[in-house]
């Protein structure tokens, strides 16, 4: 099971990097019916709480002020985030592991996560690369770490934060 990661700083586009990978692989586990899902699926809510909140904070902002990114790149990655969240609480909401219904949860978040993934590593990542000086990339990076692991201490990936973090962007 991919233990969560300590993001400790360094070019923020690496350590964004390497939470993707991080996800690619807890996926996996959760596709594997002798992982145990239920720990995983716990780590991969906290990691991507916040892994997500840290990006509208701290990144999305820093590299929009540089014009790395416009508002409507941000726009659409909150909404890409808000999107992800809901299938991660589906999942969330889904009792038996083993399940059926489990199985299709996991592949409706599977779909929203690779697909953000993606997309963000291709118009928000490449643009912080040749757009934002190597400088502010490390210190973004740090800031980024730093906000990530004060989420994932205040336990992020609760079901009840998660519940309202959904409730919170379907109300617009």
């Amino acid at each position: 099971m991919p233990k969560i990661l300590p993001a400790t700083g360094g070019d923020v586009v690496e350590v964004i990097l390497a939470d993707h990978r991080w996800f690619e692989e807890a996926l996996r586990e959760l596709r594997d019916v002798e992982s145990d899902r239920a720990a995983v699926l716990a780590d991969l809510a906290t990691v991507l709480i916040a892994h997500a909140e840290a990006e509208e904070t701290k990144v999305y902002p820093a590299l929009q002020r540089k014009n790395a990114i416009d508002a409507e790149e941000v726009e659409h990655s909150e909404h890409e985030h808000d999107e992800g969240n809901d299938a991660l609480l589906d999942l969330m909401e889904v009792e038996d592991t083993a399940s059926e219904e489990f199985s299709e949860k996991l592949h409706e978040l599977s779909e929203a996560l690779t697909h953000h993934l993606d997309e963000e590593e291709r118009d928000v990542l490449n643009p912080a690369r040749t757009d934002v000086s190597d400088e502010t990339r490390h210190t973004l990076g740090g800031v980024f770490a730093d906000e990530r692991a004060r989420l994932i201490g205040s336990g992020c990936g609760d079901i009840k934060n998660v519940r309202k973090l959904v409730k919170k962007a379907h109300a617009g």
